[in-house]
């Protein structure tokens, strides 16, 4: 009965996701009628003007934010191994809420942040320039940069130090026993322990930004990226192009989340 339990609970979990798959391929206009086999969608998708400038806004986004939070998240990890007592509790408890806390939450919270600061700062912008037309601050990339990179800068910091604590501290001893200056042994001896974690905090993060909707809906302004196209999409009708999308989406985040399971188990293994 357990077996069986589980089994039904697998199957209603991922029944769905291999539904989209399949009906990927659907040769019909009908996203629920199967119609024949053929990946015609696939080729309109990939010709879809407005999806690729959606594509490419989330592959920037993306890209900008998985590099700052993997730069600070690292850092703060490093950081955070040489606090002790209650200040470290703290530090740990505002990292774990800061994934904890709901999506929407996060989204609401930031996009107030982000109007009150950008109306304060062109309140000052306009009565210092000294031309007609002073710049004005809005939501757009950089908004959404800043609100995906304080979430996944969470996500690196716990998994670095989990990499921190698996590491072979024997060998950062002997280095400092060869009289290595400490920036010498951290980028020779250190580094290269860390760098499964912080690579699979990279590929973690930016799956994060790629598929994330709800803080990117609250704070993109103007810009559009590919889960926003996608949803405004679905609102108009489902058909086997979003089926298409969701599928090439769904393939390339399995790939990179696989990709940083690896890692972190051939760092496991390293440190060993």
């Amino acid at each position: 009965m357990l077996r069986a339990y589980s089994a039904f609970i697998y199957l209603f979990l991922y029944a769905p996701i291999a539904l989209i798959v399949v009906f990927s391929f659907n040769s019909g206009n009908n996203a629920s009628d199967f119609q024949g086999f053929g990946i015609d969608w696939y080729f309109k998708a990939a010709n879809n003007s407005l999806m690729l400038a959606a594509l490419e806004n989330s592959i920037i986004v993306a890209a900008t934010s998985s590099v700052l939070a993997t730069v600070m998240g690292t850092m703060a990890a490093i950081a955070l191994q040489n606090v002790r007592g209650p200040l470290r509790v703290v530090f740990d408890g505002l990292t774990y809420i800061a994934i904890m806390v709901p999506g929407i939450v996060i989204g609401i919270a930031t996009l107030i942040a982000l109007v009150t600061t950008f109306d304060a700062a062109n309140t000052v912008l306009a009565s210092i320039w000294p031309g007609e037309a002073p710049p004005k601050l809005s939501l757009g990339y950089g908004s959404i940069i800043a609100a995906h990179t304080l979430f996944a800068m969470a996500l690196v910091i716990i998994i670095v130090r989990a990499r921190i604590a698996g590491m072979d501290r024997s060998l950062i001893e002997a280095s400092a026993d060869l009289y290595a200056d400490p920036m010498a042994t951290f980028r020779q001896v250190t580094l290269p322990q860390l760098m499964p974690g912080i690579v699979a905090g990279f590929l973690l993060s930016f799956t994060f930004s790629f598929d994330d909707f709800v803080i990117a809906f609250f704070v993109a302004g103007s810009k559009n990226t590919l889960p926003i196209y996608v949803f405004s999409s679905i609102r108009r009708g489902v058909t086997p192009e979003i089926n298409a999308i969701g599928t090439a989406v769904m393939l390339f985040s399995l790939t990179a989340l696989i990709t940083a399971q690896v890692l972190l188990r051939r760092g496991s293994k390293q440190g060993r």
